[in-house]
């Protein structure tokens, strides 16, 4: 009775085993060796772009200086196109580029010209009336605001604002920063130019031979996210932040230590300190006198003072610069011999001060003073630090390691200054940029509604638009021609050359096409919809690790190539390579704003788990619904 039903068993083991044998027959066969070569430099790629301690830039640059000689001693060819050293260049002359390029020069503007200035006035004002429905509103004009232009200036604009009427409300600042910041991100997927992840992709995409997307061809699928996460991020979220200790929080004015050093040219030179603390006015305090490295004296009224002494003292930041001027002395800056005009930072004709923040991921955290290799790249100087419920006792400014918290008083060209800014990395709480006359701003607003409506239109392409509007800008003053390279971020660009020569390498030597045979291989069963939503999740989780645009850019070839593999609609999989391109929720590293977030709100990296968790799983699910909706897959 057993034999049968043993034989049975074989027999259908055998069938199993040959049907899986089957599978793995029709498995993709292992591409040529330039495919083989163009997946090693991309993998080597990503690798570079998620060390920390390289330079972005320098990432990018090497990558593109590799894909650059492969392609001049190597050339492919694959039918119409080619990979060579052409090609590779051709990426600064592409129009997805030129057109960020100049879109960067139309933000500028409008941060410069001040045109956004009434929308935070009447935000301000409705939160000091209806804080939780203003709430809600602040996170509505973010996201539409990002739709048409750069999410960073929208950000650095909102943060000290929030903080402010948090300050004034009772609320805590940190339940309020991230939600705002992440609305900016939701309304940056809804128009080509919300983003330069878009511009990209949309870019790519028309290269490749699918239609020029309109401005809002897929802002039905980013509103569908839309009304369910920014009810998530105005109800929900707030409630899953921990309480933070904002470093905004500490308000003005603050009260620094710093060290007045005399020289030659100093009023004080020769006098007492009596001399000195009437001449002061007795405004201020002479808390110690160093003469030589670490020798202090004893701060009798008769003493003299000479060349080379050194006033440490404690006062809010206008007070320390007012006390510079009317002594005739220097802010002494450690680090330096002497804090004289040959700095760099202290010979440039604008001279301007800003606060700087270090927070718990900040790059100066831990660092001495005499350690600010990151802000001499800047042209910048610290000359004063203030250090929350700090002692009585002066701090030893040579000496001290910068903590989280701290508030750096920084010195250096205002042009400096705002670079330091819009990195992301630091936050800058104030500086002394005057804000334009306001017609300049309703100036700047409306060049920038005529480019959106030229764009939207179809009446101009997107990059002659932008080229346009940024032109606009500057001859009608709106930008002065000094600060037009302020806003080339060379970080952007370089990446975005070196990810467009990376999409090509892997379209021409047939690595995209390999990657799409193993991607359908793998997810062969599951319907269009299916593989769409799992493209989209794929391509979100790689840009929580590189960058936004490195990822679009190499993840768009892959997926045109995965709907022409089984003959399906390319549009739906190059938008889940668009979406997932911008869905950088979990990480602080995942979004330029998501560290200027963090810093003024003082998170931590579980914070963005936090929140950024399940934020990404309904902003996927409800995508992949609207695609395969708006799409019939």
């Amino acid at each position: 009775m057993l034999y049968p039903c043993y034989r049975r068993q074989r027999a259908d083991s055998l069938a199993a085993f040959l049907a899986v044998t089957n599978v793995a027959t029709n498995m993709p066969p292992l591409p040529e060796i330039a495919a083989l070569a163009a997946l090693l430099t991309t993998l080597a790629a990503l690798i570079l772009f998620t060390r920390e301690r390289i330079p972005l830039e320098a990432s990018a640059l090497f990558v593109l200086l590799l894909l650059a000689l492969g392609a001049y001693l190597f050339p492919l060819s694959r039918g119409t196109e080619n990979f060579d050293l052409t090609a590779v260049l051709n990426g600064f002359g592409n129009q997805a580029l030129v057109a960020i390029v100049c879109l960067m020069v139309c933000a500028k503007a409008l941060e410069q010209s001040g045109a956004l200035n009434g929308v935070a006035r009447a935000l301000a004002s409705i939160w000091g009336r209806y804080p939780r429905l203003a709430f809600l509103i602040t996170m509505l004009v973010a996201a539409v605001l990002s739709m048409f232009m750069n999410n960073t200036p929208i950000v650095a604009m909102l943060l000290p604002l929030l903080v402010s009427v948090a300050m004034r409300t009772g609320i805590d600042a940190s339940r309020i920063l991230m939600p705002v910041g992440y609305s900016t991100i939701i309304g940056g997927m809804a128009t080509t130019i919300g983003t330069s992840t878009n511009l990209l992709v949309v870019g790519i995409a028309a290269d490749l031979g699918l239609r020029q997307f309109g401005m809002f061809d897929f802002a039905l699928p980013a509103a569908a996210a839309a009304a369910v996460s920014i009810p998530f991020l105005w109800l929900i979220a707030p409630r899953l932040l921990p309480k933070r200790t904002t470093p905004l929080a500490d308000t003005s004015p603050r009260v620094f230590d710093a060290v007045l050093q005399i020289d030659e040219d100093s009023r004080v030179n020769g006098k007492t300190l009596a001399e000195t603390l009437e001449l002061a006015g007795h405004k201020t305090q002479i808390l110690k006198v160093e003469r030589g490295e670490g020798l202090f004296v004893v701060r009798l009224p008769t003493l003299t003072l000479h060349v080379g002494d050194r006033l440490h003292v404690r006062d809010t930041r206008d007070k320390l610069l007012d006390l510079e001027e009317t002594l005739g002395t220097r802010l002494y800056t450690p680090g330096t011999a002497t804090a004289d005009d040959e700095t760099p930072a202290f010979s440039a004709p604008d001279q301007q001060v800003a606060e700087v923040v270090v927070t718990s991921s900040s790059p100066l955290r831990g660092r001495k003073l005499s350690e600010m290799h990151l802000l001499a790249r800047y042209n910048l100087v610290a000359i004063a630090l203030h250090r929350p419920k700090s002692s009585s006792d002066p701090l030893q400014l040579e000496g001290a390691r910068l903590q989280a918290a701290d508030v750096l008083l920084v010195q250096g060209p205002s042009s400096s200054i705002q670079q330091l800014k819009n990195t992301g990395y630091l936050m800058v709480l104030d500086g002394t940029l005057e804000l334009p006359p306001s017609h300049r701003g309703t100036r700047a607003l409306a060049i920038m509604v005529a480019v959106v409506a030229a764009a939207a239109t179809g009446w101009l392409p997107i990059a002659l638009a932008a080229a346009l509007g940024a032109g606009a800008m500057l001859l009608t003053g709106c930008l002065r021609w000094q600060r037009a390279a302020e806003a080339l971020d060379v970080r952007i660009i370089l990446l975005i050359v070196a990810a467009l020569a990376m999409g090509k390498s892997l379209s021409v030597s047939g690595a995209a096409g390999y990657l799409a045979d193993v991607f359908v291989y793998m997810t062969g069963s599951m319907s269009v919809a299916m593989q769409v939503s799992l493209l989209m999740l794929s391509m979100a989780l790689l840009t929580e690790i590189v960058t936004n645009n490195a990822a679009a850019a190499i993840g768009t070839p892959i997926a045109f190539a995965i709907a022409l593999a089984q003959g399906a609609d390319p549009e739906p999989f190059v938008l889940a390579v668009l979406f997932g391109g911008n869905m950088s929720f979990m990480t602080p590293m995942g979004y330029q704003t998501n560290l200027l977030v963090m810093s003024a709100g003082g998170y931590r990296f579980s914070d963005f788990i936090r929140v950024g968790l399940p934020l990404q799983v309904l902003v996927w699910l409800s995508l992949s619904w609207a695609l395969a909706v708006v799409y019939q897959l």
